[in-house]
């Protein structure tokens, strides 16, 4: 009886272990079968390198030229100002020192946002609708000063925005407000293409005149003179 039950009490645990394997063995089969099809559905995505932002189309004058109303120009690739300054100030700040604040008018620009970040800071971003320029963006640096860029519109073609940042950076300094270099460029390329003088009575309604025209804008019949290639700071082009 004794041995009996020894034996029965022996065989039942045998069994028990013997489930309990299989039930293991069960679960891990089960497990790798989760895991194979979890490598096929979320496979192991290849490393992608970052890919660097174009630099900024840029043409400042240089230290020691005449500032006059401008002191440079810039050509975006857009109307994004959070895509667009950071490219911009990656150029500027190292010239001019860190760009702390810029103002806009809102005219041509969808989006004014008020802060934006660039590389290891935040630029605080105004607009005014009477005070500045609608082709014109004002930046300041704390403490070094102040600088106006023209804005040359980013559908314009490249033609017309190297005779823009010429005039821009032009040595004597542009005679004209932003606007006003866009409107005699856009006067000079209608009359070139109509083949005809334009008339007095509809010039343009901003300040400066036909004489004005052409030496803010003047056609480039040769080789920049030796004093507009010194006087000019051309980048991203």
């Amino acid at each position: 009886m004794n041995s009996t039950e020894g034996i029965s009490y022996t065989g039942f645990h045998a069994g028990s272990f013997s489930a309990n394997d299989e039930t293991r063995a069960a679960a891990e089969a089960a497990l790798r079968r989760v895991r194979i099809m979890s490598a096929t559905l979320y496979p192991t995505l290849p490393h992608v390198e970052p890919v660097a932002a174009p630099a900024a189309r840029l043409v400042l004058k240089t230290e020691g030229t005449s500032r006059g109303l401008l002191d440079g120009a810039w050509w975006p690739r857009s109307r994004d100002l959070l895509s667009e300054l950071p490219a911009l100030t990656d150029v500027l700040d190292p010239l001019w020192g860190r760009i702390t604040r810029i103002a806009v008018n809102p005219k041509y620009w969808r989006v004014v946002p008020r802060r934006v970040p660039v590389d290891g800071h935040i630029v605080k971003v105004g607009w005014f609708t009477p005070e500045i320029d609608p082709h014109k963006l004002l930046l300041l640096s704390y403490g070094t000063g102040r600088w106006d860029l023209l804005v040359i519109p980013p559908e314009t073609g490249v033609d017309s925005a190297a005779r823009l940042m010429a005039a821009a950076s032009d040595y004597d300094g542009p005679p004209l407000t932003a606007s006003a270099l866009i409107a005699a460029d856009e006067a000079r390329h209608t009359v070139s293409a109509a083949d005809r003088p334009l008339d007095p009575d509809e010039a343009w309604e901003y300040e400066g005149g036909a004489c004005a025209v052409s030496a803010a804008v003047p056609e480039q019949t040769g080789p920049p003179s030796r004093a507009s290639q010194t006087s000019r700071l051309i980048v991203g082009m």
